[in-house]
Parts: structure tokens; sequence; C-alpha cells
């Protein structure tokens, strides 16, 4: 049985299925493009994906300088009322799903296991 994929647009709008989701993006980070954005109300989701690809490139590149083993799967930036969530794709190297959810509203737990399951499914033809 074929495992259901889902592209960009889907993957957004699982996105913004997340309880407490205040707006997500599917980023580039080799480029610094967005390959779509949803949501963020007051949040630019296209400066805000586009300017975690300094977190994404520096993350990588002490882990690397530590010798650290292993991927990154995902780097959390807590702020005060917001989770920002950053989840490196498996199947997309230089691709990375970025979700900002709102403390009160979501479940961080809940919210990082959804954005797995999107990653999971997402198909990019790049």
């Amino acid at each position: 049985m074929a495992t259901q994929t889902n592209d960009v647009q889907d993957s957004l709008d699982a996105l913004m299925d997340i309880q407490g989701a205040l707006g997500g993006a599917i980023v580039d980070y080799q480029s610094g493009m967005t390959l779509g954005t949803i949501g963020g109300g007051d949040l630019d989701m296209e400066l805000a994906g586009a300017g975690n690809t300094e977190v994404v490139r520096a993350k990588r590149n002490v882990a690397h300088d530590l010798g650290l083993e292993g991927s990154i799967q995902d780097i959390l930036i807590t702020l005060e009322g917001q989770y920002h969530l950053i989840r490196l794709c498996e199947k997309h190297e230089d691709v990375f799903i970025y979700l900002a959810i709102d403390q009160d509203q979501g479940n961080l737990g809940l919210a990082r296991r959804s954005v797995d399951k999107i990653d999971e499914k997402l198909d990019l033809d790049l």
C-alpha cells in the first residue's frame, strides 16, 4: 500500500491544524528561500522562515565543529508566550519546517509529534 504524500500547500495546511499554531513555513535553508508560508498574523512568516536559515546553519556548523554524531532533528526557540519549532526534514536534506505556536493554546509535545508526521509525508520536487 502506497504512503500518502503531501505537497507544500497540503503540509502548510496541516501545520495550521496543529492546536495553537500561529503560522508556519517550509524553507530551503541553503538558499534562504521559503517554499511556502501560512498564517502568522503579526508575524511575517516569510521573514521568519528566511531568517531562521541562519539559526539552522549556525547549529549545523557548531555540531560539525564539535564532532557530534547524528543529525539535528529539531531546534526549539522559546519566547515569552510562543514556541518556535524548526524541524529539519529527513527526506529533503536542505529543507526545514518552521512552526510558531502560542504557548497558552498549544501543546509542544503534540506539536512536535504532528510536525514529525507532516515531515514524513512531505514530498517535494526539488
